[in-house]
């Protein structure tokens, strides 16, 4: 039985498809011409709308190249900022901006990589630009460009599509009837498919079949819980790690696909008793986040969030005190590479010497 929302949104699914293929027409066609920047280029993107499990790998990339030596320089928009322009987030030594002001994905990214250059901008190219200019006398050896599948304007050494495997991906329909920025057969565009978030063997398979099809090295990787990060609460002064068995927690999140947060935390150990969602990237405020912390006190619980909310809270004092009046953990979240890795490896290295 069809959705009858599905089939009302169907007419603008067309639309939108009928602009990204007209739009992809003209770049393939060169009637509108890619700028070529003088710094290597590698774009990490996907074709369907967050929840991929993009921003992990992302940072997986920003570590590998630093681990052989050569400093990146991540460029992204900062989905949700407060601020408009060229901004600087992070010159390699010093983080310059909050989750407000760069968005809570790019924060992040910075934190965890204080020796990056990290810019966001509307315009990539601006950015790209900014960083030549501002970072002449010692230039990052490659422009890592967040979330730019669909963002064509810059020629790319290597240019990565991710897919999460969790989603319908074969049936997948076009934003908004579906999830899909862009057709599926644009992963032709694609130097390199991760097949991200595999959890079932059998569905993957599936989706590994349609895309050997585009005859592109297919990587597969998956989510690895990293650390459980306590933040406030019984353990915050110890250098014992909190154990996920003890904590019974109501978790929150504001992401793209939060039953995948819930699903992470329940192999992980935790007692998750409650849980509260919000929209991806929502602004969090006083109010919602005060009845989060009346709702965990009331039934005995801890607040346990993701990596990426965390840092969106991070960015305003006035909500970390209102959830670190009780214990608070974040759970960090890392890409394991578990078939391709001397593959991307490989790609990854010869994209800076082209």
């Amino acid at each position: 039985m069809h959705n009858p929302f599905s089939i009302a949104l169907r007419p603008f699914a067309l639309l939108h498809q009928s602009v990204v293929q007209i739009r992809n027409i003209f770049f393939d066609r060169q009637f509108i011409k890619a700028w070529k920047s003088p710094i290597p280029v590698v774009s990490i993107g996907n074709l369907s709308a967050g929840g991929t499990g993009k921003t992990p790998l992302v940072d997986w990339v920003v570590k590998y190249y630093l681990s052989i030596g050569c400093k990146p320089a991540i460029v992204s928009r900062g989905y949700k900022r407060k601020t408009k322009g060229v901004q600087l987030v992070s010159d390699g030594q010093k983080i310059m901006l909050s989750s407000t002001e760069a968005g809570d994905e790019t924060t992040m990214l910075a934190w965890n990589n204080p020796d990056a250059v990290v810019v966001v901008a509307e315009k990539r190219k601006d950015a790209v630009t900014y960083i030549t200019d501002h970072f002449a006398k010692r230039l990052p050896g490659v422009i890592i460009l967040d979330d730019a599948f669909q963002h064509r304007a810059i020629e790319r050494n290597l240019n990565i599509a991710v897919i999460n495997t969790a989603e319908p991906f074969i049936k997948a329909k076009m934003i908004p009837e579906g999830r899909l920025r862009e057709p599926v057969k644009n992963l032709s565009r694609a130097d390199l498919i991760i097949l991200n978030k595999i959890t079932d063997e059998e569905k993957t398979s599936l989706i590994l079949k349609k895309v050997e099809k585009f005859g592109r090295p297919v990587i597969k990787a998956r989510v690895k819980t990293g650390e459980l990060v306590c933040f406030s609460g019984t353990f915050a002064s110890s250098d014992e790690a909190p154990s996920p068995k003890n904590i019974n927690a109501l978790a929150f999140a504001g992401i793209a696909r939060p039953e995948s947060f819930l699903d992470i935390l329940t192999d992980k150990g935790v007692n998750v008793k409650a849980h509260r969602f919000f929209r991806d990237h929502e602004n969090y405020t006083i109010k919602k986040l005060q009845s989060v912390r009346r709702e965990a006190e009331k039934k005995g619980l801890s607040l346990i969030t993701t990596e990426k909310d965390y840092f969106r809270i991070l960015g305003q004092p006035d909500l970390i005190r209102i959830i670190t009046s009780i214990p608070f953990y974040y759970l960090k979240i890392e890409t394991d590479i578990f078939e391709g890795r001397d593959i991307l490896e490989s790609m990854l290295k010869s994209s800076i010497s082209k």
